[in-house]
């Protein structure tokens, strides 16, 4: 997300900071209402919206799978550091 603010010309302390206040506001939203994060998600994402535009391109490039995948890989690897 820092990424694409610079990309976008933003300043990298400005994109940090606003990614940092992104992640933490959705953070705090999931640990204070204990909303599952997909209901969430879908009460602020308009049809047609810039939500739904980016999630879309999120699907598009399979970043849920890589994130499963990077995860398992993370997990698999703890295992074989640890001797199992």
């Amino acid at each position: 997300m820092i990424e694409a603010g610079v990309v976008l010309g933003l300043p990298r302390a400005t994109a940090t900071e606003l990614t940092v206040q992104t992640l933490f506001g959705a953070a705090t939203m999931i640990r204070e209402t204990g909303t599952h994060p997909t209901v969430l998600r879908e009460q602020v994402t308009s049809p047609g919206g810039t939500t739904a535009a980016a999630l879309r391109t999120l699907d598009d490039h399979k970043v849920r799978a890589a994130f499963v995948s990077a995860i398992e890989a993370a997990a698999q690897r703890s295992r074989e550091l640890a001797g199992g």
